[in-house]
């Protein structure tokens, strides 16, 4: 399902068959760079500001401790303050995604628009929804599985097969779906209109549905992981 996913240049062969570097490869490894570069930075940052003798604003340092703790009170919130501590792992998350859905402004195709990067990363929420279950549950995560009969286990077991794949397409359908509006758009549109018209198709799809799609992934993987690994009373 490439979806006009160009290729640029091989990279190598397994079993006589060319594996290539995509326009969603590229923009995943510039989006990649970018925030490790980002993250550099900003941990030189914090360090020359510690042992500056006098005291400034940290302007930066504000935006990013609110921007965390909100991720961290959002986990809480949903989550129960024992697992707390996924606070930091969504945050990423939402960041990487968000800088996917916005790379069209950049003139790159979003690698969320893939289905290769959001199965990944809906495969990630499933794994920790089942492994901090039973770690967090033990035996009353399994009973989940044949209440209120034992003839209920196959139901929920398609329901629980259904979630990542119901996380990677809604994020991928939606991505796609805005992606190739704004492409039947421009090549609809005459030259000298394309200019100007597009602009409030980009501000709506790739700003507003990028960072809204960014926060449905992540609130619904904080609450299906609630759903089995949070325990009453924490």
């Amino acid at each position: 399902m490439d979806f006009n996913n160009k290729k640029i240049l091989p990279l190598f062969e397994i079993n006589g068959q060319t594996v290539w570097m995509t326009q969603s490869i590229l923009g995943t490894w510039i989006i990649m760079a970018a925030l490790i570069l980002f993250t550099v930075f900003v941990n030189i940052y914090m360090r020359v500001k510690k042992f500056e003798d006098v005291p400034k604003p940290r302007s930066l340092q504000n935006v990013l401790e609110v921007a965390v703790d909100s991720m961290h009170n959002l986990v809480r919130d949903n989550a129960g303050n024992d697992l707390g501590w996924l606070g930091g792992y969504f945050f990423g998350v939402f960041v990487y995604i968000v800088c996917c859905n916005y790379a069209p402004l950049l003139k790159l195709r979003p690698p969320t628009a893939d289905i290769a990067t959001t199965l990944p990363l809906a495969l990630n929420t499933f794994l920790l929804i089942h492994v901090l279950g039973l770690v967090k549950r033990k035996g009353e995560y399994l009973k989940d599985y044949v209440k209120p009969m034992f003839l209920f286990l196959p139901i929920h077991l398609i329901g629980e097969l259904a979630r990542p794949i119901s996380l990677a397409l809604r994020l991928f359908g939606n991505l796609l779906g805005g992606m190739i509006m704004i492409d039947l758009l421009y090549h609809a549109l005459p030259l000298y209109f394309r200019i100007a018209l597009p602009v409030p198709l980009h501000i709506y799809f790739d700003i507003f549905i990028g960072a809204l799609q960014a926060f449905i992934f992540t609130f619904l993987s904080i609450t299906f992981i609630s759903e089995h690994a949070s325990v009453e009373g924490e």
